[in-house]
């Protein structure tokens, strides 16, 4: 799919986020994430020097299992291969699930129209069904 370089860096929400690590013993760890009109880039630092992790929307399935308990919202993103990456965000400010949610909602409809428009030009371009005929006939 193609997009313009503004699309490409709009920034729709930057901060701190809480990622469950993968680990045994599952500690929370503070990020640095920014959500962009494509992807959520997660730093391992607060001054953004080094990417921990990208996941691009369309790797994304779903935000899953959203849950207020005391002072957090925690949830879930299912990726396109199953697997499921834990988050919490405060309860006090917007949080990130409904915004990831948006986020990704957005994606898949320009991502729709963007094949659709594709699927268009094919057909358009294609020769119709009578010239196939012709152009199999004997």
């Amino acid at each position: 799919m193609k997009m313009s370089a503004t699309e490409l860096s709009k920034v729709l929400k930057e901060g701190e986020l809480e990622k469950r690590s993968d680990n045994l013993l599952q500690f929370w760890k503070r990020k640095t994430c920014v959500l962009t009109s494509d992807s959520l880039t997660i730093y391992a630092d607060s001054q953004k020097k080094s990417k921990s992790k990208e996941l691009a929307l369309q790797s994304i399935k779903k935000v899953d299992c959203v849950e207020r308990t005391g002072k957090f919202v925690y949830f879930t993103i299912v990726t396109a291969d199953n697997k499921e990456i834990d988050f919490r965000c405060s309860g006090e400010d917007s949080c990130w699930n409904a915004v990831i949610t948006m986020a990704l909602i957005d994606f898949q409809n320009r991502k729709a129209i963007q094949d659709f428009k594709t699927r268009q030009e094919v057909e358009r371009t294609s020769p119709g069904p009578q010239e196939r005929r012709l152009a199999r006939a004997p």
